[in-house]
């Protein structure tokens, strides 16, 4: 290799072991679709943040939608994507032989390219879950529309456009892979808890919540794992992803404690007898005028 080509390759994202380090946008997403170009990401965005600011003054004056039959649809479709998510992260994983305590992004192969279109599949979705605060909108439940809510919505999928342009596998998988397994148990609760026949018997609502505060907590405690036992994944994302997962436990702590301690609700005159009020501030599913006078705030 003549000296400039040495250059070029030393100076274009890889270290002298052949791991990328994070500094370019990685070559294995180049031409893949909203990946090339932030500035369609970036539009959906603010988009999404005029809808949520001009949405509800639309609807002011206008009856609100039911919208029970796409929710249904529209959650269970969710809820099966993020089972697909789950299940190949998961299979993919195995296959290269990720470690828990650090994983770089270029070691495992195929399992790698795997979890690169699999994670990709995962930032998409992000775009599709705008629609959580649209359908609040359209059925004028603006009290869900939380600034956690719409913090959570609006953040994720950009991070994920960064996450994807230059770590899009090694250490990043942890979260993804978690957040689908508990969105897998939120979606296919919304999506049944939009059928009246069925609702009395869904029993796992209060552990949505729960779950999700596990989830950070563990990817915080699993990221910090590379920074104490290095392997090439890049410091800057996992001091980033680190003080990200700070802000959304301070976060889901505070709707937490807002809605079952403050509020005096305990868990079991919450959920013992089939209560329709939302959980995690996230309540999809149809339910009468009255119900919707009690349902708390969305926090998701």
């Amino acid at each position: 290799m003549d000296g400039l080509t040495w250059a070029t390759f030393s100076h274009s994202g890889y270290s002298d072991c052949g791991h990328w380090d994070g500094t370019f946008p990685d070559p294995r997403v180049k031409g893949w679709f909203l990946l090339d170009n932030y500035l369609p990401t970036l539009a959906f965005t603010i988009t999404y943040l005029l809808i949520v600011w001009m949405g509800p003054k639309c609807m002011r004056n206008r009856k609100a939608f039911s919208c029970q039959r796409i929710l249904v649809v529209y959650n269970l479709a969710l809820s099966l994507l993020s089972l697909y998510m789950f299940h190949q992260l998961v299979t993919a994983v195995w296959q290269g032989g990720y470690n828990f305590f650090c994983q770089d992004t270029h070691s495992a192969g195929e399992a790698d390219d795997k979890i690169i279109h699999v994670l990709w599949w995962y930032y998409f979705s992000k775009v599709i879950e705008f629609m959580d605060t649209f359908f609040f909108i359209l059925r004028k439940n603006n009290h869900q529309i939380t600034f956690l809510h719409v913090y959570h919505h609006a953040t994720m999928l950009n991070i994920w456009w960064f996450v994807m342009n230059w770590v899009p596998c090694g250490h990043s998988y942890f979260g993804a892979t978690f957040n689908s397994f508990i969105h897998v148990l939120m979606y296919s609760y919304y999506g049944l808890s939009a059928i009246p026949a069925i609702r009395p018997y869904l029993w796992w609502k209060k552990y949505i919540t729960q779950g999700q505060l596990i989830q950070f907590v563990m990817t915080m405690i699993q990221t910090a794992c590379a920074v104490v036992w290095t392997c090439g994944f890049p410091m800057g994302w996992l001091y980033f992803q680190i003080s990200y997962m700070i802000t959304l436990i301070i976060l889901f702590m505070n709707f937490y404690v807002k809605t079952y301690k403050r509020r005096g609700i305990t868990w079991e005159k919450d959920f013992g007898h089939g209560a329709m009020s939302s959980h995690n501030g996230h309540m999809n599913g149809a339910a009468s005028s009255e119900e919707l006078k009690h349902r708390k705030p969305r926090a998701d």
